[in-house]
């Protein structure tokens, strides 16, 4: 191994540390997107309880709630803002779905990159090797077949080092965008639940009838409006298609 970094030169170092962040970047991400740390079990319901119970949470509470996973962080943007109707919970769990979809999809660019790099550095470090295998014909003038090909074999050493880093790279990169496509679902699911069942319960102090007619606007409205973690996954596709497309533009 250490005779193959060796003679690939000193361009097979940036792709031994591209490695490395690859890998950290993998267990990292693994990690942080345990479908446990994401959306503990019974969470939606436990909240429901304690706010069906207690009208309110405390502060302490729900600095708490929003501290403990990213269902959490929106179950307790939405709770803080349940007195202001339900257009301003819907707003605010918007805002906190957005940033929790941006925290999970942190080094998710840098993956990316690396992929994108990889065989870049790859190819220029063959380039290079090649330019000095022929610059070393000229000047010593040699005619040795096996030696020309041991100088091109050691050139692309450095192609194959790229490649070998960006393929993990690439499919790391899409597992994870479809993991967390798949948590952003099921977050969706637990926000419709809670803000359906928050603004669906009937009036102590209002008739029997009264409460029954309100159902049926609330779950109009649920289905009118869409869920907050849906709107910010749409948002977070938007901002990368005009981000793409303004790359195309400019090159």
């Amino acid at each position: 191994m250490y005779d193959i970094l060796m003679a690939g030169g000193w361009l097979m170092l940036p792709l031994v540390l591209c490695s490395i962040a690859v890998v950290a970047i993998a267990l990292e991400r693994y990690w942080a997107l345990l479908p446990t740390n994401i959306l503990p079990k019974n969470l939606t319901a436990e909240v429901w309880h304690q706010y069906k119970d207690q009208g309110q949470l405390s502060n302490d509470k729900l600095r708490s709630l929003r501290n403990s996973s990213p269902l959490g962080h929106i179950l307790a943007a939405g709770i803080a803002n349940a007195s202001h109707g339900r257009d301003t919970v819907k707003e605010s769990m918007e805002a906190a779905a957005s940033q929790v979809l941006h925290d999970l999809e942190r080094f998710l660019t840098a993956l990316g990159v690396i992929a994108t790099i990889a065989p870049l550095i790859g190819l220029l470090g063959t380039v290079t090797g090649m330019i000095d295998v022929f610059a070393a014909i000229v000047t010593e003038g040699t005619s040795d077949a096996s030696l020309l090909a041991g100088g091109i074999s050691k050139a692309l050493i450095t192609t194959a080092a790229g490649l070998s880093v960006a393929i993990p790279a690439t499919m790391l990169d899409r597992y994870f965008g479809r993991r967390i496509e798949s948590i952003a679902v099921s977050l969706e699911k637990e926000c419709v639940k809670f803000v359906d069942a928050m603004f669906a319960q009937p009036s102590i102090k209002s008739p029997a009838k009264n409460s029954a007619a309100k159902r049926v606007p609330a779950k109009a409205s649920a289905t009118e409006q869409k869920a907050p973690v849906k709107k910010a996954v749409a948002q977070k596709t938007a901002t990368k298609k005009n981000t793409s497309k303004k790359g195309e533009e400019s090159s």
